[in-house]
């Protein structure tokens, strides 16, 4: 199975850490039962044990290769970060079985205080758990766009055969041609709206620009429709992202109704900050819009989210002390070149992933660049800071191509509130602001 990539937005969310606990599949929507099996068992003995704090009878149940992943120390940690960023556990709902992979993937929702949790608990034929994952539950199905919305979606798919991503395009009425945009997420194994506990920035992000006459492309990221393609767990971040982005683009240029001469590239997060090598690597790109873009290394980025993210209660206790020790070593490691295992990197991910990650200079590729940009940064993005922002200004604010926009009131997601950020905050309904998706529109059209 792959292994949880949760990185810089951490599903553009989650700081890494917090809730990506091991290598787990991604399973589709549940359509089972109710569960009632030996699978359902498993899942609740595990949630149970970690509930009463014992973190070795827990790990006891876990295949060999999930213990690996996962030590009794990490899991400790991150179990006992939950309260902190979500309040107090306050009961769990009703699980459901899905198949995947071979295995039985109980998914148990968990209720707490400040928001709405998913356990996915992957059982093998043996009995033990082989993958365990807490993310956000997901928002309930969005409806289909109203008849008189100025657009229609279809299904669009990016590539051929087995290893096809499924997508949906967004094309605006009448004969066209209209310009073009391809929405690339930020990490983590996203869906095609790249759904981030209960906001979908990508739908909102499609829709206003379709009306706005512009066919906007998003697809499901590969970690989420085919986690099956790194069963092998050495990948790299072109093989995760760049090379379906470039497809998508080329796929793009050649639907019916779409002007192949005026196609974008919009990133957002992780997908901001690889815009420009997938302009590079594509060669037909028209233009970049990078929303949140890290400037600066992931791995420079990761410590400071999981430090904002525990000290939210205004104090980081012993074991949440403990990961950020730990993850500081991991990092240092990656950096010094010397082999290790992938169980012992950043959230499991290869080390070869890390190290080609962290030779990516974001700022230098864009600078790099001819194409024009529009540049996007939210006033309460937690994520993608303030720093970033300022390196990007000194470095591309004298150009007559690139626009820069910052909005004060926006979090990583474009969504407006009042505020620090905080991760709460994502499991609040809401929507990309329309002045953002506006000035995209504009800019694109001109």
């Amino acid at each position: 199975m792959h292994r949880s990539i949760s990185t810089l937005a951490l599903a553009t969310l989650l700081a890494g850490a917090a809730t990506a606990l091991a290598q787990t599949p991604n399973p589709p929507a549940p359509v089972a039962a109710v569960a009632s099996s030996a699978a359902e068992e498993t899942a609740t003995r595990l949630l149970d044990q970690l509930d009463a704090s014992d973190y070795r009878g827990a790990a006891s149940g876990f295949s060999a290769e999930m213990a690996a992943a996962l030590p009794v120390d990490q899991l400790k940690a991150v179990w006992e970060s939950l309260p902190a960023q979500f309040g107090a556990a306050t009961g769990r709902g009703e699980s459901t079985i899905v198949e995947h992979g071979g295995m039985q993937v109980v998914l148990v929702p968990l209720h707490h205080e400040r928001g709405e949790l998913l356990a996915q608990v992957a059982v093998d034929a043996e009995g033990k758990v082989a993958g365990f994952m807490i993310k956000p539950a997901p928002p309930p199905a969005a409806a289909p766009p109203p008849e008189d919305a100025g657009f229609s979606e279809s299904d669009f798919s990016i590539g051929e055969g087995d290893d096809a991503l499924p997508g949906t395009l967004a094309m605006p009425a009448g004969e066209g041609p209209f310009p073009g945009l391809v929405l690339v997420h930020g990490s983590g194994p996203h869906d095609r709206d790249e759904t981030v506990g209960a906001n979908r920035p990508f739908l909102d992000i499609a829709r206003g620009l379709a009306s706005q006459g512009i066919a906007v492309l998003r697809y499901d990221k590969r970690t989420s429709a085919r986690p099956q393609d790194f069963a092998d767990g050495d990948f790299t971040i072109d093989e995760e992202t760049t090379d379906d982005a470039v497809a998508a683009v080329a796929a793009l240029r050649g639907a019916d109704r779409v002007d192949p001469d005026r196609v974008f590239v919009l990133g957002h997060s992780q997908g901001g900050m690889l815009a420009p090598r997938i302009a590079a690597r594509s060669g037909e790109v028209a233009g970049l819009v990078m929303l949140a873009a890290p400037a600066r290394p992931l791995l420079d980025l990761l410590p400071e989210q999981n430090r904002y993210l525990l000290s939210a209660d205004g104090s980081i206790n012993a074991a949440e002390q403990d990961f950020l020790e730990t993850l500081d070593e991991q990092i240092a490691r990656v950096r010094s070149g010397e082999p290790m295992e992938a169980k012992d990197t950043p959230m499991g991910l290869p080390p070869g992933y890390w190290r080609q990650f962290d030779a990516i200079d974001p700022v230098a590729d864009a600078v790099q660049t001819e194409l024009p940009m529009l540049l996007l940064q939210g006033g309460r993005d937690f994520q993608v800071v303030d720093a970033d922002w300022q390196l990007w200004q000194r470095a591309l604010g004298d150009r007559d191509d690139v626009t820069l926009r910052h909005y004060p009131s926006l979090n990583h997601l474009g969504i407006a509130g009042d505020g620090p950020g905080s991760l709460e905050e994502y499991q609040t309904p809401g929507h990309v602001d329309e002045r953002l998706i506006g000035d995209i529109a504009r800019w694109i059209k001109r």
